[in-house]
């Protein structure tokens, strides 16, 4: 699967275990964010580079790490077509993926480890999506909503 992936300098510190487990998994990476830490950058171009990584089809999935996962979630969300979600556990990471079809996984590196991140890493990319049809009724609700 290709998976885009950027951290902001707070998110760096998941930066190395979490293209491990990508490299692990057989992964394709789309790096969107920079070969070093850039002090006093801003979680939102990371989340847009991922996002747009995604829109455009370059990547099918997506992980965005910053200090607490949350910011770099919202700013994800603003991006029509993306469902991110800051996951800190197991069952978020999967459930997120077979009931809402998440294409984002937030992490937040001043929360979890990095073997936790590598966890919620495989447990992400290894679900799918149900298809369900109460989960794709509740997705085309989502989508009316970014059309308003």
């Amino acid at each position: 699967m290709r998976v885009a992936f950027a951290a902001d300098h707070a998110g760096w510190l998941l930066r190395a275990r979490v293209l491990d487990e990508l490299a692990a998994g057989g992964h394709e990476l789309v790096d969107c964010g920079t070969p070093e830490p850039v002090p006093g950058d801003d979680y939102p171009d990371a989340a847009a580079a991922v996002a747009s990584a995604i829109t455009t089809g370059r990547a099918e999935r997506g992980i965005l790490t910053c200090g607490s996962g949350v910011g770099a979630c919202i700013a994800a969300n603003k991006v029509v077509g993306i469902r991110a979600a800051m996951c800190h556990d197991s069952f978020s990471a999967r459930q997120g993926v077979e009931d809402d079809n998440m294409n984002i996984l937030c992490l937040g590196a001043r929360v979890i480890g990095a073997e936790l991140a590598a966890e919620l890493v495989r447990d992400f990319l290894g679900a799918r999506f149900s298809g369900a049809e109460r989960h794709r009724r509740r997705l085309g609700k989502i989508s009316a909503m970014e059309r308003r």
